[in-house]
C-alpha cells in the first residue's frame, strides 16, 4: 500500500504534535512539583520565622510572656493588665478567614474564661 505524499506528511505531524504534547505535559508537571515546592519551602519558612518575632528588637513587649501556638493565630501575649492574640504577617499577606473571625469576636469582647476540672 502506497501513501501519497500528503498523507505521509500529515502523519509526520500528527507524530510532530503528539510528540510535542508529551513533552509539554512533562514540562507542565515538572512546573507543578516546582510550585508546589517554592510554596512548601515558604510556608516552612514563615512558620519558622514565626517562633523567632517575639525576639526581634521591634517587638513591643516581653518575649517571655509570648506563647506560639501556631493556628489559628501565632501566639497569645500574656501582660499583667491584658491578654493579646498576635498573628505576624509580612509584606503583603492577609489575614485568613478564621483569623479575620477570631478578631472580630475579640472586638466584640466575646471572649471568655473558663476552668474544667477533672475528678
Amino acid at each position: 500500500m502506497e501513501l501519497s505524499i500528503s498523507t505521509e506528511i500529515i502523519l509526520v505531524l500528527c507524530l510532530i504534535i503528539i510528540v510535542l504534547f508529551i513533552l509539554w505535559r512533562r514540562a507542565a508537571i515538572k512546573h507543578a512539583d516546582v510550585l508546589f515546592s517554592k510554596n512548601s519551602l515558604s510556608s516552612k519558612y514563615g512558620k519558622m520565622t514565626e517562633q523567632f518575632m517575639p525576639f526581634l528588637k521591634d517587638y513591643p513587649y516581653e518575649p517571655e510572656n509570648f506563647r506560639f501556638i501556631g493556628t489559628p493565630v501565632d501566639g497569645i501575649q500574656f501582660e499583667d493588665n491584658k491578654i493579646i492574640f498576635i498573628e505576624f504577617k509580612s509584606s503583603n499577606s492577609q489575614l485568613t478567614a478564621r483569623q479575620k473571625q477570631i478578631a472580630e469576636l475579640v472586638w466584640q469582647k466575646r471572649v471568655e474564661f473558663e476552668e474544667h476540672r477533672i475528678e
